[in-house]
């Protein structure tokens, strides 16, 4: 128990921080938007049951009303036709759940341009300067995109032309499929892949190529400016839904300050 012991009291004397990555969950939180004939999810809804009154005169409790792709959520490998043989969001591995995780930080690149897309050598550059992809831990990459979170419109950030995000290349959404050591890839926009990804080659990279991998996506992170480029703990807490695609999801960072 002394390990342990000693990570609670680190943790209690603020000697390592618990940063919160996970964004609000209410009717305003943005949904990812597919265009006709394709089906959309619906938001997030509290529906009231009892709130100190006749139908339960000293409790206050809701139904829920979700898509499991809402928020800050969880994609697993079912989600996507290239992982439908995969696992489901209940039969997640743990230490994909408590993982070691790096921050990508190219914020910079998308404020210049939203359809900016991460690619191998960019990569391959952090790891020059930080070092390795963390072995069965996650990439988090870092576009800025959090600060839009509070509008649908400016979040989504569509036209005529379709969504304009930032993303991942399908070259590179190929690599860290095929051979990062990674056991995901996490992001701060409505989903793992760009808003221009139907019509990159294959369509949705991330998805097609990742899930397919048997990899996992994590969405709509926030505070990711918060974390060091290394040196994080992730803790990723999605409901077991059986037979599920995903979840929404409460992410926690620790880190040592």
């Amino acid at each position: 128990m002394a390990l342990l012991d000693e990570l609670g009291k680190a943790i209690a004397g603020g000697a390592i921080e618990i940063v919160d990555l996970t964004a609000p969950l209410s009717p305003s939180t943005p949904i990812l938007r597919l265009p006709e004939p394709f089906a959309n999810t619906i938001p997030f809804r509290l529906e009231e049951i009892s709130r100190y009154d006749e139908r339960g005169p000293r409790w206050y409790w809701n139904d829920i009303h979700t898509g499991e792709h809402t928020g800050t959520h969880l994609d697993v490998p079912v989600h996507w036709v290239s992982g439908k043989d995969g696992h489901d969001v209940s039969q997640v591995p743990l230490k994909t759940l408590v993982a070691p995780a790096v921050v990508l930080d190219f914020s910079a690149r998308a404020a210049e341009d939203p359809d900016f897309l991460l690619s191998i050598d960019d990569v391959r550059a952090w790891t020059a300067e930080h070092g390795p992809l963390p072995d069965g831990g996650w990439l988090l990459y870092r576009t800025g995109w959090d600060a839009r979170s509070g509008d649908q419109e400016e979040f989504l950030n569509a036209d005529e032309a379709g969504s304009h995000t930032p993303g991942v290349s399908p070259e590179c959404a190929r690599w860290l499929a095929e051979e990062a050591p990674i056991t995901g890839l996490g992001v701060e926009t409505v989903g793992t892949d760009a808003g221009q990804a139907p019509g990159l080659e294959p369509m949705f990279p991330c998805h097609e190529l990742l899930l397919g991998a048997g990899k996992h996506g994590l969405t709509q992170l926030q505070n990711l400016a918060s974390l060091p480029p290394t040196g994080v703990l992730l803790l990723v807490s999605p409901l077991p839904i059986v037979g599920g695609s995903g979840s929404p999801a409460r992410v926690l960072a620790l880190v040592e300050r």
